[in-house]
């Protein structure tokens, strides 16, 4: 078969030309073949993450050299073939074909096979034959075959494929530069000749249509008239509606003859793939019981697997709880450390008090939750890495289903456990508009890293002393499991009203159990690490400063507000300390101890700071909203925390430090703080004291307002980060803004029935 007509013109550079310019290697595979491994084992630390010009599909480039040659390596979104259904699988498509702006077209193809099923994985790989760029084939997994017993003839399929073929195995990193000099040679090299050959009245249907679209690469044109209702003909017929006729005649045609639309792909493809294939694959006559068979007997069972599956949540949330304790304790100490460091060595005043509570105490605050961010991100890893996540998805289908979803929506609502801009990104490999748009609107109720310090810090108050080991991770699982419930409920409700649709069929590839890669899984912690930082010296710490001045100003005198203090024994001290100061021999030493006895106490002193904390600027705010959250069980300092996070969740703890722990950090505090987890710190203490202003006798938070405010952060939509997202993958305001508001009301009214019922039940 001739090369296809209608694409990019490609020229094959000469070994000279090659050595003067930067080339480019594309990697495309299915998923779970190692893909991303192969990426990172042959660019290293040196890559780049972004995002395709005007689009929002994620795309990673890196550098690798290979027999002296400068390579830019792309790696692709992983796709089970060429024929585009959803917004990732086009891009890849796009970028091939050098029709991605901005993205010149690559010059080789590596093509990722699994040698352990090869018939699947080549039906990409025929597809890559036909795109008119030089192909080398990297035969991953060769270790996996071997186990099985399969048996490959590597030299006589490469010859029958006509493109080189490299055994590698990239976890372990062999054969990588035998891969390296087969790319550097292929891109001097024509691209492939042979490929499938389709039947010759579907080849003169192809030549018909391409005719009337005469601009589009003969590949797409092809893509065009086997996926009926795929992404290509969506695109490629937008204000073209005189082209759906011809193109519906065309498959009539088609089917009438023999060659129906889209079988006759399948069937051409894989009668070509069996035809290679054979005698360059020996498999043993029984196929062998691995240990990945034994294990998916439990953990895909539809009791067993969701019983395993619910203790590893269990045992995740415990973990989190109670394994990161001696790091907190060591940070939450530095901080106030460096707090009492600063307050002592710059003079008292407004600019102090921004460093030591705004910048240090607020930042600081979220700060000391750190270690159990990276925990709950190094488990995500492990378990993705381990192959465990697929298994988690088939069992969820039977639930998700119920709801108008499939399993391909639990792996994005899964993921948004880590944080829900990923999440709502992994939605794209989401072929139906209304499923992914479902998806998109429930993903913020997974209960994601940032609202972990308010989770950690009131389980540490109200639920560590005098209850079980288990308690605290108890708690913290149900937290987790409200958005586990909500979302398939809030997703069922979407799609039997503004999103009505029939459910997707679910089609999933279990990859193969393997250890998780060390390298892969640190670098996904570091990255995590380092997107928590950022977050907290930036949106965080403008949050923060923004508190501060709010809850500072209106400015007060300080020395006014002292002498203010009016009540009978502090106006007799003053007056006999005047009389003594104006007799013609006043006694020094009385003059002293009046004057030391007339400094305000510790209670006067916090007394005075919230009163300036009521009457600023945030606290007027938080007053005016109390009647609204006061059958919360909150008061306007509570509302204030609340309203002061919904552009970060984080920034919750920040603000209630700031509002809650009067006066100056003690340097015994030091000692003292993280005694018991986030419980024994200063501000554990501090919401431990805390009292209504109109009864002193009566404490602010108890085991029911703490869990009507952990409700109501679990359920609604404070973060800015997430509703950007939202917009751009949705490309209108309409669903953020539907999506903040029913997440709001759906907290509030959570979190007032919490609070309602807790109370009754003597909470």
């Amino acid at each position: 078969m001739t090369p296809p007509s209608g694409l990019p013109t490609v020229v094959t550079p000469s070994p000279t030309e090659t050595k003067s310019r930067r080339l480019r290697a594309a990697l495309l595979g299915n998923p779970n073949t190692g893909k991303t491994t192969l990426f990172n084992a042959l660019s290293g630390l040196n890559h780049r993450v972004g995002n395709y010009p005007g689009v929002t599909v994620e795309s990673k480039v890196g550098q690798m050299t290979c027999a002296g040659l400068a390579f830019d390596l792309i790696d692709l979104p992983g796709t089970y073939s060429l024929a585009p259904r959803s917004p990732d699988e086009m891009v890849t498509v796009d970028v091939i074909l050098g029709r991605q702006d901005g993205e010149a077209r690559p010059d080789v193809l590596v093509c990722i096979a699994d040698a352990s099923n090869l018939e699947r994985n080549l039906y990409l790989a025929t597809q890559a034959l036909e795109l008119g760029l030089p192909v080398v084939v990297a035969l991953n997994m060769i270790d996996v075959a071997e186990s099985q017993g399969i048996r490959l003839d590597v030299p006589l399929l490469a010859e029958r494929l006509g493109v080189p073929i490299v055994p590698i195995q990239a976890n372990k990193r062999k054969g990588l530069e035998a891969l390296r000099a087969a790319v550097a040679e292929a891109a001097s090299h024509a691209a492939p000749t042979r490929m499938p050959e389709f039947p010759p009245a579907f080849a003169a249907e192809v030549a018909s249509i391409g005719n009337l679209l005469e601009e589009v690469p003969t590949f797409l044109v092809r893509r065009l008239l086997i996926d009926v209702g795929g992404y290509t003909e969506t695109r490629l017929l937008s204000g073209r509606p005189e082209l759906r006729e011809p193109l519906l005649e065309a498959r009539q045609r088609l089917t009438a003859g023999g060659c129906p639309v889209p079988a006759v792909e399948a069937r051409t493809r894989y009668a070509w793939i069996r035809q290679a294939l054979a005698g360059c694959v020996q498999r043993p006559n029984v196929r062998a019981v691995t240990w990945t068979d034994r294990l998916d007997r439990v953990l895909t069972h539809r009791v067993a697997g969701l019983a395993v599956f619910l203790v590893v949540m269990f045992v995740v949330f415990q973990s989190i709880y109670t394994a990161a304790r001696p790091l907190m304790k060591l940070i939450d100490s530095g901080k106030d450390w460096l707090g009492v460091l600063v307050a002592g060595a710059l003079p008292p005043g407004p600019f102090t008090s921004l460093l030591v509570e705004g910048v240090i105490g607020g930042v600081g605050a979220v700060v000391v939750f750190l270690p159990q961010i990276l925990i709950l991100f190094a488990f995500i890893a492990v378990l993705e890495d381990c192959g465990y996540m697929a298994r988690a998805a088939f069992l969820m289908d039977r639930i998700m289903s119920r709801c108008g979803l499939s399993g391909k929506s639990f792996i994005p609502l899964l993921s948004s456990l880590a944080c829900a801009v990923p999440g709502i990104m992994a939605t794209r490999v989401i072929e139906d508009r209304r499923d992914r748009l479902a998806t998109i609107i429930t993903a913020p109720l997974m209960s994601c890293s940032a609202r972990l310090p308010l989770y950690i810090l009131l389980i540490a108050v109200f639920f560590s002393e005098g209850y079980p080991f288990w308690m605290p991770g108890l708690v913290m699982f149900g937290l987790y499991l409200i958005g586990l419930v909500a979302a398939p409920l809030v997703a069922l409700l979407l799609k039997r009203t503004l999103l009505k649709g029939r459910t997707p069929v679910f089609v999933l590839e279990m990859p193969g159990y393997k250890w998780p890669g060390v390298s892969t899984v640190g670098r996904r912690v570091l990255d995590s690490a380092m997107m928590f930082l950022r977050r907290a010296g930036t949106m965080i710490l403008a949050s923060m400063i923004l508190v501060w001045v709010l809850l500072n100003f209106p400015a007060h005198d300080y020395a006014e507000r002292i002498a203010a203090l009016d009540d009978e024994p502090v106006k007799a001290l003053r007056d006999e300390l005047r009389r003594e100061k104006e007799s013609p021999t006043p006694d020094e030493e009385k003059v002293e101890a009046l004057e030391k006895k007339l400094q305000p106490t510790d209670h006067e002193l916090n007394a005075i700071q919230m009163e300036w904390k009521r009457q600023s600027y945030l606290g007027r705010l938080g007053r005016a909203i109390e009647p609204a959250v006061r059958p919360l069980g909150w008061d306007w300092r509570i509302g204030v925390a609340a309203l002061a996070s919904f552009p970060a969740r984080e920034v919750v703890v920040s603000t209630l430090g700031i509002v809650f722990r009067e006066g100056k950090v003690e340097s015994d505090e030091i000692t003292k703080a993280g005694i018991s987890g986030a419980g024994g710190t200063a501000l554990g203490k501090a919401i431990r004291a805390a009292t209504w202003d109109d009864d002193p006798e009566r404490p602010l938070f108890t085991v029911a307002s703490a869990l009507s405010l952990m409700v109501f952060f679990a359920l609604c939509c404070q973060c800015a980060s997430t509703l950007a997202v939202i917009r751009r993958e949705t490309r209108s305001w309409a669903w953020p803004a539907f999506t903040f508001v029913y997440m709001t009301l759906l907290a509030y009214v959570a979190a007032f029935v919490v609070f309602q019922v807790g109370s009754w039940m003597g909470g």
